[in-house]
C-alpha cells in the first residue's frame, strides 16, 4: 500500500531599491555574519565573516515562535553580483530556500528576498504570512539603511 502525503509548496518574495551598486548590496547580505544585524529572527552564526559563495556551507541559530532552531545551510547558486541561493531544512516546513537577485535599476539595486518552502506539510495560517511580510519588510529596511550608510563616500 503507497501512502501519498500532501505538501503545500510556499514562496513569498519582498524587495526595496537601495542606493548602492549591486555588489555592496550582494556582498552585504550573502555574508551571513550580516543577517542577526538585519533580520530579527537570525541570533548567531557561525562561519567566516566574508559572503559565502557556491559549495559553502554555514550554520545559523534561529528563533521562531516556538522556540530556537539550529539551521545548516548550503549555498546550491552563486553568480555574483546577481544571484544567491541558499537550501536549508527545518522539521516543521521541510526544505527552504533563500534566494537573493539583485538587479541594476535606475537610482541603485533592486533587491529581491525571495524564500520558498516547496514542501511543507501544511500550509502557513494568514498570520503566519502577515509575521512572515512584516519580517521581511522590517528586514530589507535595515538593509537599506545600513549598506546605504556604508556606500556614501
Amino acid at each position: 500500500m503507497t501512502t501519498t502525503v500532501s505538501t503545500h509548496p510556499f514562496e513569498r518574495s519582498h524587495s526595496i531599491v537601495i542606493a548602492a551598486a549591486p555588489e555592496a548590496v550582494f556582498d552585504y547580505v550573502t555574508n551571513p555574519k550580516s543577517w542577526p544585524q538585519w533580520l530579527p529572527s537570525s541570533h548567531d552564526i557561525e562561519c567566516e565573516d566574508r559572503p559565502m559563495r557556491f559549495g559553502d556551507t554555514f550554520h545559523e541559530h534561529w528563533s521562531t515562535r516556538s522556540g530556537p532552531v539550529a539551521l545548516d545551510w548550503l549555498v546550491i547558486a552563486c553568480e555574483r553580483p546577481r544571484l544567491w541561493i541558499g537550501l536549508t531544512h527545518m522539521s516543521v516546513t521541510g526544505p527552504i530556500m533563500v534566494q537573493y537577485v539583485c538587479a541594476v535599476v535606475d537610482g541603485g539595486t533592486k533587491f529581491t528576498r525571495t524564500v520558498r518552502n516547496p514542501a511543507r506539510p501544511k500550509p502557513p495560517t494568514p498570520e503566519m504570512i502577515a509575521r512572515i511580510d512584516e519580517e521581511a519588510e522590517l528586514g530589507l529596511g535595515n538593509i537599506k539603511r545600513i549598506v546605504e550608510a556604508r556606500d556614501t563616500p
